[in-house]
């Protein structure tokens, strides 16, 4: 475990603290923090109660009821919540740091005025690049958070072996060495779904370790098909999923004994489909869980993150006190840790929110461990930068100096035309589609398309150097000018992958991502037009959270101008190489059609 996290201030444990929280709720000691005259809102008895003072001591509650008068010392701190809401600090119960292109410390800094104080977090895209060594870096910058970052250890590294070559793997033995790390809260998504359905032994190995150590299992069943396969998968442990994005999907995964995870990320917007399962077919709420999944930076500082997710099941028809129910005590309930968040109860962390108006979810202040981390909307904790290592950084390797050729798709035989496989990106969803388009040839070279949204998809090699390129095509993002974009974010495996209308611009942005050590850049005829460098494995940003949205708005701009009009189309970039999500995508072995989990040719 590294200095700084050893360093971190943690609380005591309950029982440690029990006896002072008992004498300060009968009188005998002082609270720290008592705050008067709130509107409780109770997510166990779904109430909000009217006239609730909260009393705290060493980062719990201790008195939570009407009068805490016998709390107040001479050196209490008194709040007056001037009739307020108390809500409890709000969960993140699946996210991958990476995704907001920044650090933990840096994701920390920009969520917690957005209310939220616990996360749990899958770095499994670390993972794919530096192995069980990366999974520590961020575990141990967890436990140096003001928060509680809780980490889930990456089941699948890769994520399809066979489909995929990562940077690294993880093993059955590193997840059971894992297990025993003090911030691991369970197995992040088990995103081999038909190794599960199939008794494959790398799967079993990671999911036993997992029931062994008494922890949660995460799921990630990406498949429509609702059959014997997705019983399969249940049987095998996942208890939770993530990947639904229909009504039929949350209440086939309920019914099993599962809990739906209903995301709005930057990019997937699953929460408003699913939640009807709630609001039209009167499913019980207990089971039903709000995350995001993905967030970049741009989304994090200008719209929001829990506190976004929780404004939007309202919207969806959610009762305020439900949808609170489903980022609090849900969560904290699934992942074993209802004794110590998700409620203003005693004993409990005292990670709460002072909201003016509750429908809207207007957050006044924010405190966590009962400490003042954010009000207004700006953050007032002060958190440590927190270095990482060398080994974390230069991690791009090409092998070579990319040319244009190196980009020509060959015709698989002497025509004018051929009939090509095309990845249809989907806006607002994970998903893809298996498109096919009919393509002019050019010299024995395929043509892409532009007239009809068809252009280039290359996936580069970028973790031992051996220069390989892998090229398909793709639709979607409607670029109708020169212009080429490349990002060492590549779900899940993390190569590179670059989009373009121009072979010239596909060359300069890979290899001016492999001068930087990663990030995401954006070329037209020759010249730079935005660029979000990443060092920390090609994956993360070492600057503050508003600097990386800053760039990000830029890139998204950049890409408006060459015509691209999808929402979020980064995320939808980075997700094209991802091998565990029908139905058709790249990887450094070819073109996959997830649907049947085969390599395909990119021609028929």
């Amino acid at each position: 475990m590294s200095k700084q996290a050893k360093t971190a201030n943690k609380p005591q444990t309950w029982t440690e603290s029990a006896p002072l929280l008992v004498d300060v709720a009968m009188g005998r000691s002082h609270a720290d923090l008592v705050v008067r005259n709130g509107r409780l809102v109770s997510v166990y008895s779904g109430e909000i109660i009217a006239g609730v003072d909260i009393a705290i001591v060493a980062g719990r509650f201790a008195f939570v009821g009407q009068g805490a008068e016998h709390c107040i010392g001479p050196k209490t701190k008194v709040v007056d919540a001037g009739g307020r809401y108390l809500v409890p600090g709000l969960c993140d119960a699946h996210m991958h740091v990476e995704s907001g292109m920044v650090t933990v410390t840096e994701f920390t800094r920009a969520v917690i005025p957005h209310g939220t104080t616990s996360m749990f977090i899958d770095p499994h895209e670390i993972a794919n690049v530096l192995g069980l060594d990366g999974v520590r870096l961020m575990h141990d910058e967890a436990l140096a958070m003001p928060i509680n970052v809780h980490v889930q250890m990456p089941s699948c590294v890769p994520s399809a072996p066979g489909l995929e070559n990562a940077g690294a793997s993880i093993s059955p033995a590193d997840v059971a060495e894992a297990m025993t790390w003090p911030n691991i809260i369970g197995l992040g998504e088990v995103m081999n779904f038909p190794g599960v359905a199939n008794n494959d032994a790398t799967m079993r190995g990671a999911i036993d370790a997992t029931v062994k150590a008494g922890k949660t299992i995460g799921g990630h069943f990406a498949s429509p098909e609702l059959g014997r396969a997705f019983h399969g998968y249940v049987a095998g442990g996942p208890e939770d999923d993530h990947e639904g994005t229909r009504m039929e999907d949350a209440i086939a995964r309920v019914r099993q004994g599962m809990r739906a995870m209903l995301r709005l990320g930057s990019a997937w917007y699953d929460v408003a489909r699913q939640i009807k399962a709630v609001t039209e077919q009167g499913l019980d709420p207990r089971n039903f869980i709000l995350c995001t999944d993905d967030s970049h930076s741009g989304t994090l500082v200008n719209d929001g993150h829990m506190d976004r997710v929780v404004r939007h099941a309202i919207a969806q028809g959610l009762k305020p006190v439900t949808a609170i129910q489903m980022a609090t005590l849900n969560t904290a309930q699934h992942f074993r840790l209802e004794r110590e968040i998700g409620s203003i109860t005693p004993g409990r962390l005292a990670d709460f929110l002072i909201v003016s108006n509750l429908a809207e979810l207007t957050i006044d202040r924010v405190y966590a461990r009962g400490t003042l981390v954010a009000e207004k909307g700006k953050l007032v904790a002060d958190i440590p930068a927190y270095d990482y290592p060398a080994f974390s950084k230069n991690t791009i390797k090409l092998g070579k100096k990319l040319q244009a050729r190196d980009f020509d798709i060959k015709s698989p035989k002497p025509a004018k035309h051929v009939t090509a496989r095309v990845i249809g990106v989907i806006e607002n969803q994970a998903p893809t589609k298996a498109l096919e388009a009919e393509l002019s040839v050019s010299d024995g070279i395929v043509q892409m398309d532009r007239r009809n949204d068809v252009c280039q998809i290359a996936l580069v090699e970028r973790h031992r150097g051996t220069g390989k390129v892998v090229n398909g095509f793709v639709s979607g993002f409607g670029y109708t000018l020169d212009c080429a974009m490349a990002s060492t974010v590549a779900h899940d495996s993390h190569h590179m992958i670059v989009v373009g209308t121009n072979k010239e611009d596909m060359a300069k942005a890979a290899n001016r991502l492999g001068e930087v050590g990663g990030g995401v850049v954006l070329f037209s005829k020759g010249r730079e037009l935005a660029m979000v460098e990443m060092p920390i494995a090609g994956l993360m940003s070492d600057q503050r959270a508003e600097v990386v949205a800053a760039k990000a708005d830029k890139l998204v701009g950049a890409m408006r101008a060459m015509g691209c009009s999808l929402n979020n189309a980064y995320m939808q970039h980075s997700l094209l190489a991802l091998v565990v999500i029908p139905e058709l995508r790249i990887s450094d072995v070819g073109i996959i059609d997830v649907r049947t989990f085969e390599k395909v040719d990119l021609f028929l």
